[in-house]
């Protein structure tokens, strides 16, 4: 993970999120082997903002059927990025 683009995949948009967000709260999905300090280090340099703390949640793959053919979805991690006051990221 050398590119900090590497580290940040998505930013994840749904209602809690955008509820988050008024708080200065974000929600991104990050590649699985980065830990807190890194992704603090991305934000911080992706979008030019300081960030006060950060939570992350691994989300396990659950099991979904098409027809007769089973799998799994993918693993994921969430970052929850919550900014210093006066910092906000402008998401579209």
């Amino acid at each position: 993970m050398n590119n900090y683009r590497d580290i940040i995949k998505a930013p994840i948009i749904t209602e809690k999120s955008s509820t988050l967000a008024q708080n200065n709260t974000y929600v991104f999905s990050v590649d699985i082997r980065a830990n807190k300090t890194q992704i603090k280090d991305a934000i911080e340099k992706i979008f030019s903002v300081k960030v006060e703390n950060v939570n992350t949640i691994n989300v396990k793959p659950k099991k979904k059927r098409v027809g007769r053919y089973a799998g799994k979805t993918q693993r994921v991690k969430k970052a929850i990025v919550k900014l210093k006051n006066g910092s906000s990221i402008e998401l579209n």
